[in-house]
């Protein structure tokens, strides 16, 4: 049995993620890649304490990128799993506020 944060690696916060947090109630995680939509509800259910309405996952693919001075090396961004988690109305998570 994994425990919450074995699925919830960290949490995606971008200008979209607080949009999303502030108007639709809605949070971002990057999860483990082997994770389902019931484990990600039921972890953050359990780690947060509270109610999931909706989950919905996205697999990220891969980046490739090229650095600056040489332009020959490409870099190479890992694949990753993420989670957009829909809450209720009057449910919220502490990490993705700002200073209160």
């Amino acid at each position: 049995m994994k425990t919450p944060y074995d699925i919830l690696k960290r949490p995606l916060i971008t200008e979209k993620t607080a949009y999303q947090t502030s108007k639709l109630h809605q949070y971002v995680f990057e999860v483990d890649g082997k994770a389902t939509k019931v484990d990600v509800k039921d972890a953050v259910e359990k780690a947060f304490d509270v109610n999931v309405l909706k989950v919905n996952i996205v697999n990220v693919p891969a980046k490739r990128g090229k650095r600056a001075r040489s332009r020959r090396v490409a870099i190479r961004n890992s694949a990753y799993k993420k989670a957009i988690v829909t809450l209720a109305a009057e449910d919220r998570i502490a990490i993705f506020e700002g200073v209160e």
